[in-house]
Parts: C-alpha cells; structure tokens; sequence
C-alpha cells in the first residue's frame, strides 16, 4: 500500500510497480490507510510521514502489532532526519529521501519482501518446485513452468503458506485487494486455481493442492 497525500506521486510509483508485478492500492490520508490496515494485510507499505489528518509515523506501531511480516519504507524529505530516526526505531525497515528514483524504491521493496517473507532469499525452492522471485520463473524439477500473472501470484501465495489452510476470501483478497469488492463470484479465482493445478500436474508436480471444502485451499507438502 502506498500512503501519501501528492496524488501525482501516488500515480507515478502506482504506475511503475504495477508494471513491475505488484498489486498496489493506495491511502491519501491518514484515517483512509488506517482504515485498510484494519482489513487488509500487506507485504510491504510505502509511507509518507506529513499526512494531511495525522504522522504516518502513528501507523507504524499499528502495522508491527498486527503483522511484524509487513515491511515498511518511510518517505521523507531531507530536512526530517529524527522522523527517520523515530520511524526505524517505531519498526520501520527502510527510508527514501523525496525526490527518489522508481527503481530505487523497487529494489528496496524487492530486498524487504524477501527478507521479511522469505528468509533473505531469491529462490524459494519447494521439494522438486523451485521459484527464482527476481526473474519470476518456476521450475518443476528441470521443466520450466509457463504461468500467466495471476498463476503466479497464486503459486507464490501457497507457497508462502504451505500446510496452512488458505480461505477464499484471503485468497481473494491477496490476489484482487480492493477490487474484491467488485467480484460477483469466486468464479475466477476458481479457474486461476484450477489452471494452475493442471500446470504443476502436468510438468510432473505432485498433486499438492488440496480443496478443503467449504473452506477454501491448503497446498500440503510433507
């Protein structure tokens, strides 16, 4: 989530890293970003401090408390030196100085997401499953693994969460955040799952997928 009140710099970084494979949402205020931390979970939060109803740096107890998996990149201009300090000591991973360059703020969401979700590492490797999280490219074994955007984001969601049971609603909203609100059904989330599925089945895979009914998914490795 991007908080930050300059509606044109909420466009730019917006723009760019949805490009780059990220699903972004966005808060222009305080009470908005607030609001969203109390439904959503996120990997990573892009957050100015100078909000227009309230300190960004009160969000970041708020966001540790809840999931201290969530990184957080403080925005900043140069004349704010103790709100960087106050914010890395409140549980901040990061800052950037106003004006930064996009790919700057990439890598650095790119390092804490990897640190924070998977141990530091570039590659998740599953049994025979392997993901490479800066080329984006799976492999079964040594067979490469042709997934659409959406497969993806699945895989690396189940994965992230193997033997846990996933609910469609979590699943939903990881893939489709804000937007969920605009589904009328499960219907696509049940296709994405269905083709992944076939995908790993068909490449060799174990079947580690499973329905628990009613419920939503678990994918299931010993």
């Amino acid at each position: 989530m991007i908080v930050e009140d300059q509606i044109e710099l909420v466009k730019s970084i917006q723009s760019y890293l949805t490009n780059e494979g990220y699903i972004c949402e966005y808060a222009y205020d305080y009470n908005t970003a607030l609001e969203k931390l109390s439904v959503y979970e996120y990997d990573c939060i892009v957050l100015d401090i100078n909000l227009p109803d309230g300190s960004g740096l009160n969000l970041i107890p708020i966001v540790t408390r809840k999931n201290n998996k969530t990184g957080i990149i403080i925005l900043s201009a140069n004349q704010e030196l103790n709100d960087k300090i106050d914010g890395l000591e409140k549980g901040a991973d990061d800052y950037l100085t106003k004006p930064f360059h996009l790919a700057e703020l990439n890598a650095r969401l790119k390092s804490i997401i990897r640190r924070k979700k998977h141990d530091g590492k570039n590659e998740i490797l599953v049994n025979e499953i392997s993901v490479n999280l800066d080329s984006k490219s799976v492999y079964i074994d040594e067979i490469e693994l042709k997934l659409t955007k959406k497969e993806y984001e699945l895989l690396l969601f189940f994965l992230s969460n193997r033997n846990r049971v996933l609910t469609k609603n979590a699943i939903c909203e990881y893939i489709y955040g804000d937007f969920i609100d605009q589904l009328d059904s499960f219907d696509f989330i049940y296709s994405h799952i269905k083709n992944l599925r076939k995908k790993l089945l068909n490449a060799g895979c174990d079947d580690y997928l499973k329905t628990i009914y009613g419920v939503g998914y678990k994918f299931n490795v010993s």
